[in-house]
């Protein structure tokens, strides 16, 4: 079977699924994974074969796509601020709002070089899960110190790998944010990031099956009687333990803006900014005293 050929029917069994646009990009990114050629390489090499071992690589992932099963857990990777992360089902997809989140936090940093922060930032991601967010602040603020939690020792493995094989060194500890005194366990930081479980239990019909079905539930879902659980602990340890002039970057459930808002303002922080993603949502905030 040639690699034009694998592709054809790549999409052919992935129409049924998923419409032509996205049967195509899903294509796109598993053919570079089995041929090692980008687009425009396998345009050159189209009639090339695939060997009998690319072949049975090729049906596998296929039949886990049947499924439905995320194309970034079937090849294990995800692309994400310009590198490509190790993932698998302990960990959340990285999704570009959250890329716009750390861009957001990058250039606050890189203005900032009045409070000192140039000289020394210390950087903490609450729920890291595959780590793509500290890494990728470490990328682009190689000074900085950087922090990442999680309660899930499985996605903090994913995480360690991340940190080692992309080469930007994060600190990461396996503790239950939620708990006061687990929580005092970190250090004082500059800027806190985070995004946390924030989706309510009563949303997940609403949701796509595949997310529901292979992300996991502990990174998503918060109870419908406290969907801003993980935020009262945000607000509480940057009063805690956050230095002079700290800021609180987060992503946020479009549709609890409002109440968000008023957590952190009764405690005690004065300077809240919404931000909306590149689909118009509001979908991050910037939280100061």
């Amino acid at each position: 079977m040639t690699i034009i050929e694998a592709q054809q029917q790549l999409i052919q069994r992935l129409s049924p699924i998923y419409d032509k646009r996205e049967a195509g990009n899903i294509a796109d990114m598993v053919m570079e994974s089995v041929t090692g050629y980008k687009k425009s390489e396998r345009v050159i090499h189209k009639t090339s074969s695939l060997d009998n071992e690319l072949s049975e690589r090729l049906e596998k992932y296929i039949i886990d796509l049947e499924q439905q099963k995320p194309v970034q857990y079937v090849l294990k990777e995800a692309w994400f601020y310009g590198m490509n992360f190790y993932v698998d089902e302990n960990v959340l997809i990285p999704r570009p709002e959250t890329e716009e989140l750390v861009n957001w936090v990058v250039k606050e940093i890189h203005s900032s070089e009045s409070v000192g922060w140039n000289r020394r930032t210390i950087i903490l991601d609450v729920g890291t899960g595959s780590g793509c967010i500290p890494v990728s602040l470490k990328k682009a603020i190689p000074s900085a110190e950087l922090w990442g939690c999680d309660v899930s020792e499985l996605a903090l493995n994913v995480a360690r790998i991340n940190s080692a094989k992309l080469g930007h060194l994060v600190d990461f500890q396996g503790l239950d944010f939620l708990d006061p005194v687990q929580r005092n366990q970190l250090p004082h930081v500059n800027i806190l990031v985070s995004n946390p479980p924030y989706v309510p239990e009563k949303d997940k019909e609403s949701m796509q099956p595949n997310v529901v079905k292979y992300e996991p539930h502990i990174a998503l879902f918060v109870p419908d009687n406290d969907p801003l659980i993980f935020y009262r602990s945000i607000a509480d340890f940057g009063n805690h333990r956050m230095h002079k002039d700290g800021i609180i970057f987060v992503e946020i459930h479009e549709d609890l803006a409002s109440p968000l808002r008023e957590i952190f303002r009764s405690a005690g922080y004065s300077r809240i900014e919404l931000r909306r993603d590149m689909q118009g949502k509001e979908r991050m905030m910037k939280v100061q005293w």
